[in-house]
């Protein structure tokens, strides 16, 4: 167990006999076959409601939310004035009995603080009919990843068409006999599930999930290795405020809708980020996947170099379990991170060849009907 974000947070699970004991490399491949059942309950979900709460999330983030289909969701960032990253975030609109049409959010634990200020500061700002409810320590949130994972939400919730699903998408479900909020979506490149489940019945679904015959539990070791392979950014390693969304190479989080200079709500941040999509000239860096050739993992720190001289950064690396091979993403300057391009990474004082490879490196799996 390790802190972690103010959490105590299992970083491998361990019990002699258990199935569920498992090594790094062992649960990460794992989850790369069957289904592996993470607790992500540290993170922070939001819901807000008012008429014009999807007009103040679409000025918080980058989001095209008027532009979502009901019950669906994106992956989105949260830009101070500058256009750096406060957090990623993962939004959905919802319409529920209860609440009407709505917005889901979940953003990270160790950022959720800095979070829920910026918000609060300009909902200040904004006025109109919104209501924010941070919902944090009274229900379970927990992720189904791999490929099994669809048989496992299936069997436990036989009145639901798991196959109409696709990634991305939200539903109301019984799971095992208790009402959750699903969406397909997930951390590692497979396949899976998010299930959002009420504090009565957190640890029951936890534990319903846990007694399937495809899972095993998984935490954060395999966690970091699984994102990574699959090229996912993790915040504050590899995002932080000083970082544009164009930098990081996802421009894709900017909505068509939202491109519009002259648009009545532009996103905090619009300036830079939008004058970046139009002229790549403004910035001199891009998020790039690496493969060393030799030597020890390139971690976060390393020194990328051309010749000699410093092109660029690591910012997360580890030995993928599932290719047997050291992999690295970090941020190289231009036109130095083209795919291909030769580059070396300095690991302990020591240079090993490296090239510069296209993300993910594990193909990603993500389901479409």
């Amino acid at each position: 167990m390790v802190d972690f974000a103010g959490y105590a947070m299992p970083v491998q699970y361990h019990r002699k006999g258990s199935p569920h004991a498992l090594s790094i490399i062992d649960s990460t491949k794992w989850t790369r076959e069957s289904a592996s059942l993470f607790d992500v309950s540290h993170m922070c979900s939001i819901r807000w409601t008012g008429k014009d709460a999807i007009d103040f999330v679409e000025r918080v983030t980058t989001a095209d939310i008027h532009g979502l289909e009901t019950n669906r969701g994106t992956l989105s960032v949260i830009l101070n004035e500058s256009g750096g990253i406060i957090d990623d975030t993962m939004v959905s609109k919802i319409v529920s009995k209860e609440h009407g049409e709505h917005v889901y959010q979940v953003v990270n634990a160790g950022c959720a603080p800095k979070d829920l200020k910026h918000f609060e500061e300009h909902l200040g700002k904004f006025g109109g009919d919104v209501k924010m409810e941070v919902m944090w320590n009274d229900r379970g949130l927990f992720a189904l990843q791999g490929p099994k994972a669809h048989e496992v939400m299936q069997r436990l919730s036989p009145s639901t068409d798991i196959k109409s699903i696709s990634f991305g998408q939200t539903v109301f479900m019984d799971v095992s006999g208790m009402q959750c909020i699903v969406t397909r979506c997930g951390y590692t490149g497979e396949d899976g599930f998010e299930v959002f489940a009420p504090g009565e019945h957190a640890v029951k679904v936890w534990q319903t999930l846990k007694d399937q015959p495809e899972t095993r539990l998984a935490a954060l070791g395999a966690r970091d290795a699984l994102r990574l392979e699959a090229g996912l950014c993790l915040y504050g390693h590899d995002l932080d405020e000083e970082t544009t969304p164009t930098e990081a190479g996802l421009s894709w989080v900017v909505g068509k809708a939202r491109r519009d200079p002259a648009s009545k709500n532009p996103f905090i941040g619009s300036e830079k980020v939008l004058a970046q999509l139009s002229d790549k000239s403004l910035y001199t860096r891009l998020r790039a996947g690496l493969m060393p050739s030799a030597g020890p993992p390139a971690r976060e720190g390393a020194d990328i170099e051309l010749d000699g001289e410093v092109v660029g950064k690591v910012t997360s690396g580890t030995m993928s379990p599932c290719m047997k091979k050291n992999i690295s993403m970090g941020y190289i300057k231009k036109p130095f991170n083209k795919q291909g391009t030769e580059l070396q990474v300095v690991v302990r004082g020591k240079k090993y060849p490296a090239k510069v490879t296209k993300m993910p490196f594990v193909p990603t799996k993500y389901y479409k009907p």
